[in-house]
Parts: C-alpha cells; structure tokens; sequence
C-alpha cells in the first residue's frame, strides 16, 4: 500500500483511513458533513497527492494531445487549463483530465488517482503515432509530486500570505510556477473538485509538509481544517460534477456523460471516435445522465 508525503499527518489526527487507489488515504478527520460545509463557508485542505501526472514536451506534444483528448487544445493558451477526456475507440472513455499548457511544447496532464497506470499505457500506445517518445517526450512523475486542494471562500486569501505576487485575482483554470511558503517552483492552479473555489498546490514530495504546516499556520484565523475523500465525493456530488467509475466509465460517452462541452468538432480537429460522438452529437442518445 502506498504513502503519500502527508499519511503519517493524517494518522495522527486521528484521520479514519481507507485504501483508495493503492494508498492510504483519510476517508475523514472531524466528521464528513462538518468537513463538507467547512469547504462551503470557510477552507479546508485535501491530500490529492494519489493523483496521476504525466509531462508531454516537444514539437508534436500539441498535435498528440489534440488526438488523444476530446477538447480543442488549440484553444488554450500559456497558464491556462483545460477540461478534457481520453475517448476509448469505442464510444467510451479512458479517463477525464486536466491538461495545463506551459507552452506550446510542454503540457502537463493531470489524471484519476485510480487510472493513472491505465491512463499511462493509453498514452503510451498511441504516442508512436506522433513521434512522442515515452521516457523522453513524454514522462510519468506521478510518485514525484505532492499535490494539496485548499478549497473554500477563503481558500485563496490565505495561500495569498504564502506568496511573494498577489494571487487572489488569478481567473478560473490558470495556473502560475512560483514561490509558495519559501518553496521554490511550486505550482499553483485556481481549480479544484469542490466547487467552493480555490486551488490546487502541485510541489515535490520533500517539500510537503512545509507547505502543510505553513497553510495550517496560515489559516489558522480562518478556521482551515483538513479534509478527507468523504466531503470531496459530497462536495463534488453536490455540484454535479462527474466520477470516474460512477458517473463515466469506458462503457458511457462524453456525449452521454454531458459532456458535450468538452467534445469540440472542428475542421482542424481529428480525434479518437469523432465521427461516433458526432453521430450521437446530432441523432441524440438513449441514454443520459
């Protein structure tokens, strides 16, 4: 069973803990509901570190990822993120993701915590295809990267006194590399799995636990608390927002899942099952969520 950087953390808080994706991870510390409307009103933190992260670099990165995913890659900008997900071939779906653009040869993927190996051999089998060379072009860190949600109203002013530049005014799905608590080239993403607003702080494994105990420090006046995967799956839930293996699998579309707003049909866009999600697009589905 794996560890993330914060485990020994969360066990001795008192954390109930649980097996999820292979790691043992907190299920809740003070109780899910409380948990759930602390994220509503006020922060709390998550240990998302059990997600998966890939980095696709060079001059084909663009054009691969405009294949393999079902969103318009080249809608995006430098420090800006995208909704995505991999269609399967055969009118379901691999997984959904984050896709972040440093540039236009260097992109991160961020995926399910419970697919990361899954979503790594897909990426792997078609990246032949674009000249994408695995090991090189493009890499697994997944067990590299401590990764902390802080979600909530006030999310955001807090993180904002761990920084040297104001991040309160960062727009929605962007994303900066810079100092966060004296850590240097953390990264950090106005998104999240709540709803409730804030963002995600992506930093290496041995900086984790300074950067948890300067937002616990930091949010004291607050009232941060810690959170566990109880009030992410209510919170989630409540906002309608979908997860893999309930809400979308690799027996349901995007077009099914209604997700049609991340399935993008442009002249410039070839991509795996198009001309299937197009069909379900204009003759409509059976079946809906």
């Amino acid at each position: 069973m794996k560890k993330t950087p914060f485990t020994a953390i969360h066990q001795a808080a008192g954390a109930r803990m649980v097996v999820f994706a292979g790691y043992n991870m907190p299920m809740e510390f003070s109780g899910i509901t409380d948990e759930h409307l602390t994220v509503r009103e006020k922060a709390g933190v998550f240990d998302v570190s059990h997600m998966g992260e890939f980095y696709v670099t060079g001059p084909d990165a663009a054009d691969y990822l405009q294949y393999i995913t079902s969103n318009d890659i080249t809608s995006l900008s430098d420090g800006k993120i995208q909704y995505t997900c991999f269609p399967n071939g055969r009118g379901g779906i691999v997984d959904d993701l984050l896709v972040y653009r440093f540039n236009p040869e260097k992109y991160l993927l961020v995926v399910n915590a419970a697919n990361t190996e899954k979503d790594w051999n897909w990426c792997v089998k078609h990246a032949g295809e674009f000249g994408i060379v695995p090991g090189r072009d493009l890499v697994n860190v997944s067990d590299d990267i401590a990764q902390l949600a802080i979600q909530g109203p006030l999310a955001m002013q807090i993180v904002n006194r761990l920084t040297e530049e104001p991040v309160m005014d960062m727009e929605a799905y962007s994303f900066r590399e810079m100092k966060i608590a004296g850590i240097k080239n953390a990264l950090l993403s106005t998104t999240g799995y709540t709803g409730a607003g804030g963002c995600e702080i992506y930093v290496s494994n041995e900086d984790g636990l300074a950067l948890w105990n300067a937002l616990f420090e930091a949010g004291k006046e607050e009232g941060i608390k810690p959170a566990g995967l109880g009030a992410r799956d209510t919170l989630r839930l409540e906002m309608g927002y979908c997860l893999y293996g309930n809400d979308i699998d690799d027996e349901t579309s995007a077009i099914e899942a209604g997700l049609g707003w991340i399935t993008k049909f442009t002249d410039s866009k070839n991509f795996i099952d198009k001309e299937f999600l197009f069909k379900q697009k204009s003759e409509g589905v059976e079946r809906r969520l």
